[in-house]
Order: structure tokens, then C-alpha cells, then sequence
């Protein structure tokens, strides 16, 4: 069954998952153990992102709440506090409603580029003029379709491919159809400079075939919505799309579980569970990666 839209909200299908997510911070911000805190994310989530928590929120979810959330947002602002310095370039991919501009604390100097659909962009702006509308750093956005070209219009908004740039895609690439994906990937390396970095989270194929979760795809779906995308090789996704990578984790491994996740990982030689990764990669030395648009290999494309 789909959920019709709230009417405060002129959000649809894969955009409106952002108030969904901003809600999930919101539940995480209000906690007293809260990995990270974001006092921004209630008013960009609305009712209709509580709306959208209750709805998404099936039977086998912890009653507080999909851990992953909270996990994937923390492990993504230690990798940015980690990587931008001074002068830095920093683009958020399918930034969403993201507030990082407005809560981490940024070296002098850093830009940072939130990529997105032009609604999401303005809406954005309409409720943080409600509060607050001061960035933490230089904030430039930039209205794009990741169907089509998006890299000239980052370049318009003054970005420079010839300064070191950190990237980060939260919660985009498994909502693209695979090429689409892997074109993401591989423009953000083309426009990357060496000792560029990159943050993605990526989604395993055992998660469209596990029968417990065809529930909340469905739901997905029914919201339009749907996950297009998984690979269960994702260093090997980035590898093609010409990035070094660093580090490929999941939530519950070692130094990714904040306390959120006392079972642990699932082993890694147990195939078809439902995994999610956090890969981080940099910007190979030796030049351009390749230009075309087909970066996963075929047994990792959910078809």
C-alpha cells in the first residue's frame, strides 16, 4: 500500500526519503546516548517525516529504531572530520537534507558543494530560514539530476577539479540504476585530483533476496522510491570507477558498531544476508580513471 504525501511537503519518490532520514536523526539527536546530534533535523523532517519513520518501520525493526541509521551518519562525520583540512573542498552527493554545513565544526576555508534535485535544494533553504540560515563554512548548492549531467553544473558553481576534494554520497547510490551508479563514481573521480578522498555507502544484493525484507522494499516501492542497486563486491565497484580503496566495513565490525550493534557483523564468508558497507576510497595518482559508465561487474549488479 503507498503513503500519500503530507501536505506540507512538496517532496516525492526518492526525494522525500529525505525527510525520512532527517526524522532518523531527529529520533537519534532527542536520545541521551546519542552518537551525534543534529538539532536541525526535526524542523527539515516535519510531520510527514514522522509520518514516513512509522511507515517504514516494520516488524522486525529494533523499537528504536534501524541501527544502521544512526551508525551510517556517525562513521560518515568522523570520515569528514578526519579528512577535510583547511582550504578544502568538500561535495555531498545526493546531499539531501543533510545539515552537516550548519553542525560540524569546519576548518577555515572549506567550501562545501551540496549536490542534489533542485526541490530538495529549496526546500532546504525555505525551513532553515525558519531558524537559522548561517553555515559553519562557505555553502554553494547545486540543482542536478544524477540521470544526467551533473558535473558541469558543479564545475559552474566554482568548484575546482585541480584543488584536493573530499566526497561524500549518503544514502544515494543504491536509489540509482547501476550504470547510473557507477557513472556517479566514476565522474566523481574524473573531476578528483590526487590525494582526493571518498565516502559511500553501498547496499549487498543478499538484501533484495531475503524474505524478511521484502516487506520494507515493497514499501519502498509503493513510495516511489525503490533500491535499484547492490554489489557484493563494492571495493571493486569504486576500484573500476578509478578510485583506490582504503577501507571497506560494515556496521557492527570493529570501531563501526558505537555501541549500537552487541551482535556484531555478520561473517563475511556467509553469503546472501543483507549487508550494508562503508567503503572509503582516494584519488589513484596515476591519472584519470576510466570514463565509461559501467563500473560494477556483472555479478554484482541486482537485476
Amino acid at each position: 500500500m503507498s503513503i500519500e504525501a503530507a501536505p506540507d511537503t512538496e517532496l516525492f519518490g526518492v526525494a522525500r526519503t529525505a525527510r525520512w532520514t532527517a526524522a532518523a536523526r531527529a529520533r537519534e539527536s532527542a536520545r541521551p546516548d546519542r552518537l551525534f546530534d543534529d538539532p536541525f533535523a526535526a524542523l527539515l523532517a516535519g510531520t510527514d517525516g514522522d509520518t514516513l519513520l512509522r511507515h517504514f518501520h516494520t516488524e522486525r525493526s529494533a523499537p528504536d529504531g534501524n541501527p544502521v541509521l544512526p551508525i551510517r551518519t556517525r562513521w560518515f562525520d568522523d570520515f569528514l572530520r578526519a579528512s577535510v583540512t583547511p582550504q578544502c573542498q568538500v561535495v555531498g552527493l545526493g546531499a539531501g537534507l543533510d545539515t552537516r554545513a550548519y553542525r560540524l565544526n569546519w576548518p577555515p576555508g572549506v567550501v562545501v558543494f551540496e549536490v542534489d534535485q533542485g526541490t530538495v535544494l529549496r526546500y532546504k533553504r525555505q525551513r532553515l530560514s525558519q531558524a537559522v540560515d548561517v553555515p559553519r563554512c562557505e555553502r554553494r548548492t547545486v540543482a542536478a539530476d544524477f540521470t544526467g549531467e551533473w558535473g558541469s553544473a558543479l564545475l559552474d558553481a566554482g568548484f575546482d577539479p585541480t584543488a584536493p576534494t573530499v566526497w561524500f554520497a549518503e544514502g544515494l547510490l543504491f536509489y540509482l540504476p547501476a550504470p547510473v551508479a557507477a557513472a556517479v563514481a566514476t565522474q566523481a573521480a574524473d573531476l578528483s585530483t590526487g590525494g582526493s578522498r571518498i565516502a559511500v555507502d553501498l547496499i549487498g544484493t543478499g538484501i533484495f533476496r531475503m524474505r524478511y525484507m521484502r516487506p520494507f522494499l515493497d514499501k519502498l516501492a509503493d513510495s516511489g522510491s525503490p533500491w535499484l542497486f547492490g554489489t557484493d563486491a563494492p571495493a571493486e565497484f569504486l576500484r573500476q570507477a578509478g578510485w583506490n580503496v582504503e577501507q571497506v566495513t560494515e556496521p557492527g565490525t570493529a570501531g563501526t558498531d558505537y555501541g549500537r550493534w552487541p551482535q556484531g557483523a555478520p561473517p563475511v564468508d556467509f553469503p546472501n544476508l543483507p549487508r550494508s558497507y562503508l567503503v572509503t576510497a582516494s584519488r589513484r595518482p596515476d591519472g584519470p580513471g576510466p570514463t565509461s559508465a559501467g563500473a560494477a561487474a556483472p555479478s554484482d549488479v541486482h537485476r
